[in-house]
């Protein structure tokens, strides 16, 4: 009799949700990490979430629930306990005479439910959902678990009084042992991870705390401590990121690992003097979130294939351009990825070094020894590489190097701040390199932006005003404005109406023709209107193509791109 984790497998391979390729590699990683491999095959992309529930579902024979569509008997809530539900991932969902139906991220947990069929006296129904289901269900059901937290901090801040004969910095210390300041902290770090944010600000005010997580770029307000807390809670921060907590005169930078269900997530650590008190910004690196897949990044099927050609090429330059926040490195990491074989030796050079890569020497400048781009170019290019990944080109020394690493037989790849791909271009030039040299190794330039996506389960339909529609291209053969979507904002997208991002991009090949241009130092919209003319899609056009395509908004795409609204 084959186990569930087989009968899993094979139907994800009889169906063509899973490749033979990424089940071994999803299996060795379950072997090395122990975690799931449910779990590993959504983090990694290589299944969706949906598609593996209805997988699960035909295998063991028990039917799926969608929590997000159901209202919660509050009821219900004293025959299963917050700690409960969420050591067991578990939510009871109906109970009818003496039948108990739970919904349940692992159904075949047999001492949940005999524990929970032992508490209540009932027989438990089990039904099949996911982890996240689970828990966006029991912070909604039984709340976030913050509030007698913050009660509890409120106690401890009116309570404080200074111990005689100790220091302010034994006492931050003592604070940030306290089980009030350990349990806000780690609170505020699991909700960025559930949130899927990118970054968590803790700003210090005068009478004030305000607590932000940047989710799909844009920043929303959190729950916030009590003021006279602030300062043991940076000082927490500081304890696990091995920083000197008595130091508040200079910013100070580092990092630390928190542990979420079995899984270890990185957080990368700034934190600034400010007028009222440290201001940290955490930035939340989570491995799991992140899809190192150039193909699942947002492209379309055209400028996937001029990027791959150009990736597959032994030497010359590719380029990422755009703003902070962009998506550039996660290009970059997917590039080499894609290119990545026991044949070559890869080798990049970042501030910092954003995700570990198997297989890839990766090196962290630091400029406060001397250890600039620039010179770390020097120093690798003595190291043999076949590929060579530069994080930033900041001055005109570091262009230097990369432009000679892609002259002399190497494959560079490499990002720069402009606001688009043909300002690239001549930015290059104001740095003080040569034209001829920019034609002898640049072959792409990739300008890019990332636009949140319509959360599918609240996205409703309707037709733009027909001006609008005729301005931007949106009219149908018969003249009628085209059905575009809007989230109206549901639980499973915290009212946003979006969830998740992608790309959108405009890819400039370097060709005769803008080989020629470079060389005349023409301009950058001399460039443009030729690149267009040969087939590229501007940003803004790839993501108009995106709102048909009901991926995004209109409102989401103006307000990624140059113009930012929908009367520009």
């Amino acid at each position: 009799m084959p186990s569930l984790t087989e009968r899993l497998t094979q139907l994800l391979l009889s169906r063509h949700l899973l490749r033979q390729d990424q089940l071994e590699e999803a299996l060795a990683l379950q072997r090395a990490e122990g975690q799931s491999l449910q779990r590993i095959l959504v983090e990694r992309g290589f299944v969706k979430a949906p598609d593996l529930l209805a997988a699960i579902s035909e295998g063991l024979g028990i039917p799926p629930i969608n929590l997000t569509r159901l209202r919660l008997d509050p009821a219900l809530r004293g025959l299963i306990s917050r700690e409960l539900a969420a050591q067991y991932q578990i939510v009871p969902v109906a109970c009818i005479g003496q039948t108990l139906t739970v919904a349940m991220a692992d159904p075949l947990n047999i001492f949940a439910l005999d524990t929970i069929s032992t508490m209540t006296g009932l027989t438990i129904h089990p039904m099949l959902t996911t982890s996240q289901d689970i828990r966006e269900a029991i912070d909604q059901y039984y709340g976030t678990g913050v509030e007698e937290t913050l009660r509890e901090m409120a106690r401890t801040a009116s309570g404080a009084a200074a111990v005689e004969g100790s220091s302010e910095v034994e006492q931050l210390l003592r604070q940030t042992q306290e089980a009030p300041v350990v349990k806000f902290t780690d609170f505020l770090l699991t909700k960025a991870i559930q949130l899927h944010a990118s970054d968590l600000l803790i700003e210090p005010r005068e009478k004030t705390v305000r607590v932000r997580y940047r989710i799909d770029g844009i920043l929303q307000e959190g729950e916030a401590p009590p003021r006279p807390l602030h300062a043991a809670i940076v000082s927490r921060i500081k304890v696990m990121a091995e920083l000197n907590i008595a130091e508040r005169r200079l910013p100070q930078d580092g990092h630390f690992t928190f542990r979420l269900d079995g899984r270890l997530i990185d957080f990368r650590v700034s934190i600034l003097p400010s007028s009222f008190g440290g201001h940290v910004c955490l930035r939340v690196l989570d491995k799991g979130e992140v899809r190192l897949e150039l193909g699942t990044l947002g492209f379309s099927p055209k400028e996937l294939a001029m990027m791959t050609a150009c990736a597959q090429r032994p030497h010359g330059m590719i380029l990422s351009t755009g703003p902070t926040g962009s998506g550039k490195t996660t290009t970059l990491y997917a590039f080499l990825k894609l290119i990545d074989s026991p044949e070559k030796n890869i080798v990049t050079v970042e501030d910092p070094v954003e995700f570990d890569l198997a297989g890839i020497n990766q090196l962290n400048t630091k400029a406060e020894i001397g250890l600039t781009f620039a010179g770390a170019l020097r120093s690798i290019l003595r190291q043999d590489p076949d590929v060579i990944m530069v994080g930033e080109i900041r001055d005109a020394e570091a262009a230097d190097m990369a432009i000679k690493a892609a002259l002399t037989g190497h494959l560079v790849l490499t990002t720069l701040h402009t606001s688009s791909a043909a300002g690239s271009v001549i930015r290059l030039i104001n740095m003080g390199v040569e034209p001829f040299l920019i034609n002898s190794c640049l072959t792409v330039v990739i300008g890019q932006r990332l636009i949140r996506r319509v959360c599918r389960k609240c996205a409703q339909p309707y037709r733009p005003a027909k001006g609008l529609a005729a301005t931007l291209g949106l009219l149908d053969e018969r003249g009628e404005a085209l059905e575009l979507v809007r989230g109206r904002g549901c639980r499973a997208c915290f009212q946003s109406g979006y969830t998740g991002r992608e790309v959108i991009a405009e890819v400039l090949l370097m060709t005769p023709e803008i080989r020629e241009l470079v060389l005349r130092r023409a301009t950058e919209q001399e460039i443009e209107q030729v690149a267009r003319a040969q087939g590229m899609k501007t940003l803004r056009e790839d993501g108009l193509a995106k709102a048909v395509k009901h991926i995004s908004t209109l409102e989401e795409v103006f307000r990624a791109t140059i113009g930012g609204s929908l009367e520009s």
